[in-house]
Parts: structure tokens; sequence; C-alpha cells
């Protein structure tokens, strides 16, 4: 079940605890959740969280959803297939995707983390 958003102060995050492991994904990909209220069913809401790479993950698919993400690459690095093939690009980065865009799939070699917002627009 989703949390409800509510309003949260400015407030220090404890990077050392609070991750689970990103449902149908190995322990490697792993994600700290800051507010969700994203339903996928009614297409509402939204959804902020960090998530982290362990070094030398890698996914296998390329993923399509139909809402919008945004992700900011806040420390490591990131190899994905682009429109030039294989690319690779370290932090600080950032990408917006609207609905419907196809994405990854993406590797680490150093691990990373990365802060994702996801949402439905009307």
């Amino acid at each position: 079940m989703n949390t409800p958003r509510r309003p949260i102060d400015l407030t220090a995050l404890d990077l050392s605890e609070g991750w689970e492991p990103l449902k149908g994904y190995p322990a490697d990909l792993q994600v700290k959740l800051l507010s969700d209220d994203l339903d996928e069913t009614t297409k509402i809401g939204a959804r902020t969280r960090i998530v982290r790479f362990a070094p030398g993950f890698a996914t296998s698919a390329t993923l399509v959803h139909d809402y919008w993400e945004e992700v900011y690459l806040l420390e490591g690095d990131m190899q994905f297939d682009g429109e030039a093939g294989e690319c690779g690009i370290q932090a600080p980065a950032y990408s917006c995707r609207p609905p419907g865009t196809p994405h990854g799939p993406y590797a680490s070699r150093r691990g990373c983390l990365m802060l994702e917002w996801q949402y439905y627009r009307k």
C-alpha cells in the first residue's frame, strides 16, 4: 500500500538504513522510499525515492511505463544503451522521461545513487 504524501519540512536523511530491494529485482538494486501515493490503476499520484545500484549491478530489460519519470544521478556512474549505442555517464546527470519512453537496460561499474520522481500529469 502506498504511503500518502504529506508535507515534509527539510529533514535530515539517514542513508545507512531504510533500504529495501526493489520488487522483482535482486538485492543489488535497492530503494529508499521518501514519499508515495502513485496509483498505477487510477493513474494519479506521485512517488519520490532514492535508488542505489551496487557496484557491478546491471539490469537486463528495457523499461516502459505510463507515468513521467525524472532521475537525478547523485553519485557514481551509469552505463546504458542510448541512440548512439552503449553510453556511460558520471554523476551529476539528469534524465526526464515522458510516459511511454523506453529506457534501459542499465549498469553501474562503481555503483550509483539516484533520486527519482515518478508522477502522473493531467
